[in-house]
This record gives C-alpha cells, structure tokens and sequence, in this order.
C-alpha cells in the first residue's frame, strides 16, 4: 500500500514519548506532542524542555505540544505511549478524533492487568478499524532525546505499511528494524520489564555477576516460551524487541523497573521503592498479569512467578530465590523444542 506520513501525533508526554515526539520533529515530521498534564503543556511551549519528565533535555523548537486530542485529528500516525495501564482509557478517548485505517503504532510494553491482553489486543477493542503496529526494543527516553545511537524493532503485519512507519521515523542514530510478527515483539517488551526488577533483586541482594548472567539467560526462555505460546516467533524475541530490551533493562540502574528491582534487594517495601518516582515502572503492574497469563496458557515462568509474589507480599526475597534454586534440575534443550 502506498502511505504518506508527513504529520506524527504523540499521545503520552512522559519522559518516553517526549523522547519520541523529538525523534518524529528530527525525521522531519509535523509533530504535535498530547500531555495530560497542563504543566508540562507550558513547560514545553514556553521553554522547550519536558522539565517533569525528562528535565535538562532541549527539545526541538518545531515540536508542538497540546493538551487536547482533537489537536491530532489530522495526524498521518498516531505514536501511542501512553503506559500500559492506562492505555486502553487514552484511546478509548482519542477514538472521537481516529478516521479508519489510521495507523497507531504502540509503544508502551506490557500486559493489561484484568483482561491479560496485549496491547495490540487492546487496541483491537477501541479502534477496530486502526492499522496496527509494535515499537519496541533496547531504548532509553534520555539517550535517544540527545540523539545517541539506538536501534529498535518495528512489528506491523502489513509490510508494505511497516516499512513506511520506519522510513518515516528512521534517523541515522535511530534505527528501526521491520519485522511482521507483533505478537513477539509485545510479549518481549512486556516480560523484559517484569525480569529486570528480577535483575535489581539479585543485585541488591549481592549475588554476583554469574547469578545475574543465569537469571537473564533463564529469563529468556520464560519469554519465548510465552510468546511462542500465544502465536509469536522465536526469531523475533531474539532480536531487538526480546533480547536486545532484556539485556538493556537488565543491567543498569537507569532502568525504571531494575531500580525497584536493586531497592528490593537492598531491603526496601515496593512502597519505599517506588516512593518519589514520576515516570512508570511497568513491570509492577505487568508482573501479577504476566504470572496469570502464563498459568493461563500452561506455561512455566518460574522467575516472574517469583518477581509477582514478591511484589503481592506473598514472600520474601530470601524464600523466594530459595525457591526457584531449589528447583529440579532440567535439559536446557526443552526450551528449544
């Protein structure tokens, strides 16, 4: 299909879409910038800079920012970043403004506590007749609003569609790589978050570089054998939107959900770890949504079970790595098969 994409609506100003709408400005596209909040609306027109979300970043004087949806009516692409939680409310609400075929390209990661449905599941629901389609992938808000080199998968079922989403938001220092399978990159970017409070935990808890090796390398499997089990591809969770996010978040404290992670391994409650935090660490709320999907499907996810009952209050850190080293040995080879 032919498409044209010269105006870019972002839907969520957290510090995340306020990196992506700067991306958008400097592929050369219209961009107008939603915010729930009216400070950060002033903020941005006024000094060109997301001072509550991503402060002492500048932002490019041709980026737009609105607090009403109709102000994206007229958007060739809509990026949606709103968090995960929240999704399924910011579209429903933008719906009033979405012609047909309009594509949406998702970019918030995780699983809708309640239904357990992925995010393309819910935008299924409250835009039925949008064009679909997945950004995920190894990305941090503050490098790639500085411009430092970043790759990322973009999944669309429509390749001819996938592929013009990509040229049109394609930088030198931000690369998206196309690939068709949307499943796999959600599934990806939903569990990743979830294993980096893992990672955090075995840090704060000084268990050494080895442990936290094992624990990204098991994590892996839990996160193909799910996406594999809901229609996904192994090829694509080893790629940019699995492996690629799983090694990024899993091993710096920049990382919103490691650093929940590293308090609780530390000796924190989640309430003091999350105390004082603006930006969303997705994994809490996609943990206890991960662990019921994956019973759902009867699928083993040993570590995020364990990451969820922690968060719950259902045991402690201690009993809880006891628990999944306490497990019976097994042949690696079964993830494969």
């Amino acid at each position: 299909m032919s498409q044209t994409i010269k105006r870019a609506g972002v839907i969520g100003a957290g510090a995340w879409g306020t990196a992506l709408a700067q991306v958008c400005v400097r592929a050369g596209l219209d961009t107008t910038l939603w915010a729930r909040e009216p400070e950060v609306v002033t903020a941005i027109s006024e000094s060109g800079e997301n001072t509550l979300f991503l402060p002492g970043v500048p932002l490019d004087k041709a980026l737009a920012c609105t607090g009403d949806l109709a102000d994206l009516a007229d958007a060739d692409l809509i990026l949606m970043v709103a968090p995960a939680q929240h999704l399924r409310a910011a579209l429903t609400a933008f719906a009033p403004h979405a012609r047909p075929g309009l594509p949406i390209l998702l970019c918030a990661k995780g699983v809708e506590q309640g239904s357990l449905k992925l995010m393309t599941e819910v935008l299924a629901e409250t835009l039925p007749d949008a064009a679909p389609a997945v950004l995920s992938g190894p990305s941090f808000a503050g490098e790639v609003a500085r411009g430092l080199p970043t790759a990322v998968t973009l999944a669309c079922p429509d390749e001819a569609l996938g592929h013009a989403l990509a040229e049109a938001i394609a930088l030198p220092a931000f690369r998206p790589y196309y690939a068709p399978d949307m499943i796999g990159a959600e599934v990806g970017g939903a569990i990743k978050n979830v294993l980096a409070i893992a990672c955090g935990i075995v840090e704060g808890r000084g268990l050494g570089r080895s442990a936290h090796a094992a624990l990204i390398t098991r994590g892996f499997a839990e996160m193909t054998r799910v996406a594999v089990a809901l229609g996904g591809r192994p090829e694509t969770v080893a790629g940019l939107c699995g492996l690629g996010d799983l090694v990024l978040t899993c091993s710096s404290p920049q990382s919103r959900n490691m650093s929940v992670g590293l308090a609780l391994g530390g000796g924190q409650t989640l309430d003091q770890a999350l105390a004082g935090k603006l930006s969303v660490a997705e994994g809490v709320a996609s943990a206890p949504a991960v662990r019921q999907l994956s019973a759902k499907l009867a699928v083993e996810t040993p570590i995020c079970e364990a990451v969820a009952a922690i968060l719950a209050g259902e045991v402690g850190v201690d009993a809880a790595i006891a628990g999944l080293l306490s497990r019976p040995l097994k042949d690696e080879r079964e993830d494969s098969e």
